[in-house]
């Protein structure tokens, strides 16, 4: 199955149009496969789903027309989070890490489960495994954390012309906990990482270090982040 940055952009341009394809994950699936076929019957082209040059000039000749135009996943997003239940309690939360600090995502997973959550945790460095069970499980949000040596942040999945309105929510408010904490700042940033792109709910992944500030703070760490999530369920940031 065909996945990476240019499948992410296809289906964004897809949905611009209204083509549906569920999600910009860089997935060519069966919805992404349906939307590629639907595009090319309005289109007047064979509809035999391959994105040849003909497909391609009338995806360039009718998304000009659409810059700035909202996706369809970004509009359910938008949706899915105005509805949502205002509260921690009975939320499917995920909450991976790499292998590196399982004492933080335990910590963090055991605090929420404290307050009414339903916690999925891994402990893998197989993000492509996290992404992929996440979604079976139906998660609401997922949380990754890594111990980093530079380039410390929390991001969120973003490509031009579309980003998760609750990945970058939910960045900012982890970003904003984790400040008293560290000594070097996890600001919040844009990214197309595999594991924000593939996981189908608002989800941030945590780079923070260096371990010798990380490991002595873990619960105040894990404590904040389990906290940031409590208060982003309450208030997913839509206004």
């Amino acid at each position: 199955m065909m996945r990476g940055d240019d499948v992410a952009e296809l289906q964004r341009r897809l949905g611009q149009l209204g083509f549906d394809p569920q999600w910009v994950d860089g997935i060519l699936g069966p919805r992404t496969h349906n939307a590629i076929q639907q595009f090319q019957q309005n289109a007047g082209l064979p509809d035999d789903g391959v994105i040849g040059r003909s497909t391609i000039d009338a995806l360039d000749r009718l998304t000009s027309r659409t810059a700035g135009q909202l996706t369809i996943a970004e509009v359910r997003e938008h949706e899915r989070l105005r509805h949502q239940p205002n509260r921690v309690e009975g939320r499917r939360i995920v909450v991976g890490d790499t292998g590196e600090l399982p004492v933080i995502a335990q910590a963090i997973a055991r605090r929420l489960r404290q307050v009414g959550a339903d916690v999925l945790s891994f402990s893998t460095p197989d993000l492509g495994h996290q992404a992929r069970t996440s979604n079976q499980w139906n998660g609401d949000i997922y949380l990754g954390v890594t111990l980093a040596g530079d380039n410390f942040g929390v991001s969120y999945f973003a490509m031009s012309g579309f980003e998760s309105v609750g990945g970058r929510a939910l960045a900012q408010r982890c970003s904003a906990a984790l400040a008293p904490w560290l000594a070097e700042p996890a600001p919040t940033m844009p990214m197309r990482l595999s594991i924000l792109r593939e996981t189908r709910m608002p989800a941030v992944w945590c780079r923070i270090g260096p371990g010798s500030t990380v490991v002595p703070r873990a619960p105040h760490i894990a404590r904040a982040l389990a906290d940031a999530i409590t208060d982003w369920c309450r208030d997913p940031g839509l206004h």
